[in-house]
């Protein structure tokens, strides 16, 4: 779980050296961090991924030990099979398959691995891309193996990613008995009012490529556990999901003008969780598009919905990326799982990429 990488990355850093790959382990903090590099020069096309999940929750609720893989009736169960060990396992096995093909392969072959994903995102991707575009190194592609599929494994493609912010807020009130309502002042009936309207305003009507900005509470905590005492705060914390038409400082001012407008005393301290961004489909588009046309026999359609992925800071120093990985339909719950046969056709799916791109 977040941070502990466990030994994976040692493990597939193994597997990489065989094959002639360059390794560099780049451990920041209590995060571990994998980039490995097979070939020589440009065009440069990177996998992306990370070997760290989410807790499994309550573990007597999960047909089978969530921390050691179980296959039933074709499927694997276990934290992280679809979220995203088998995004792993398709990027290093697809990597195999090509190199033995095309040993003296044009451009290079790069993977970014982390364990830093799922938490908060700081010593991870983000800071092996810094190092990164310190040296000079640019991407030409990049492929984030998170599982962007619905049903089938290629189905939907994400070629970009909304925004993320959150607001972690307190209402002040004055704490009193329930019976001397004049003489106190409840943060839960101030913010009500200003709760509905946040929660049915129009932000904005999205665009070509994404759905309209997207406003969420996510915590809402108040009282004292006692049935006649009028609490003296409350805190709500909420999230926006918002396209590159919105800006962090355009939502901040609608939502502090709208609690002052209602009278509120507050304190708001905000997270930017990662800017939106967007690639227009180029040639990866093209050629991940091909792979899952030959692969599954389907149309892939491309979209920016879902959550953030490590993509946001990948973007920064890369022409074109593109996420493609299992369905998504388990992830983060009881009993996470993945079809045998969509880990087969993603990596099937890669090497057609690599062959395109590279071969």
């Amino acid at each position: 779980m977040t941070p502990d990488d466990a030994g994976c990355q040692k493990l597939i850093a193994g597997r990489l050296s065989k094959v002639g790959c360059e390794i560099e382990h780049r451990r920041f903090g209590e995060v571990d961090n994998l980039w490995a590099v097979h070939g020589r020069g440009g065009p440069l096309l990177c996998f992306a991924g990370h070997t760290d999940v989410v807790p499994p929750g309550p573990r007597a609720a999960w047909n089978s030990d969530p921390f050691q893989p179980d296959v039933r009736d074709g499927v694997l169960y276990g934290r992280g099979a679809a979220d995203m060990k088998s995004g792993i396992a398709a990027m290093v096995t697809a990597l195999e398959t090509f190199v033995s093909e095309h040993p003296g392969h044009r451009g290079s072959i790069a993977l970014l691995i982390t364990s830093d994903e799922e938490g908060p995102s700081i010593n991870g991707t983000r800071r092996v891309v810094e190092e990164l575009r310190a040296r000079g190194t640019h991407m030409d592609w990049c492929v984030v193996a998170e599982p962007s599929s619905q049903r089938q494994t290629g189905d939907t493609v994400k070629i970009g990613r909304r925004g993320s912010l959150s607001g972690d807020l307190t209402i002040h009130g004055v704490q009193g008995h329930v019976a001397y309502p004049l003489i106190a002042d409840n943060p839960i009936h101030r913010l009500a009012p200003a709760l509905a309207e946040l929660t049915t305003h129009v932000w904005d009507q999205g665009s070509e490529n994404f759905p309209p900005t997207s406003f969420q509470v996510s915590n809402l905590n108040s009282g004292t556990g006692a049935l006649n005492v009028i609490p003296g705060e409350l805190r709500a914390q909420f999230n926006l999901r918002f396209a590159p038409t919105q800006t962090v400082e355009r939502l901040k001012e609608t939502i502090e003008g709208l609690l002052r407008r209602h009278q509120l005393r507050f304190t708001l301290n905000w997270e930017l969780g990662g800017e939106p961004f967007y690639c227009p489909p180029g040639r990866l588009a093209a050629a991940v598009s091909s792979a899952v046309r030959d692969v599954s026999g389907i149309e892939a359609e491309y979209a920016t919905t879902g959550g953030t992925s490590d993509g946001r800071f990948i973007v920064q120093c890369c022409t074109e990326l593109i996420e493609l990985g299992v369905p998504n339909p388990s992830i983060h719950k009881v009993d996470e799982c993945v079809r045998i046969a969509d880990v087969d056709a993603l990596h099937a799916m890669y090497v057609r990429v690599l062959r395109d791109l590279l071969g």
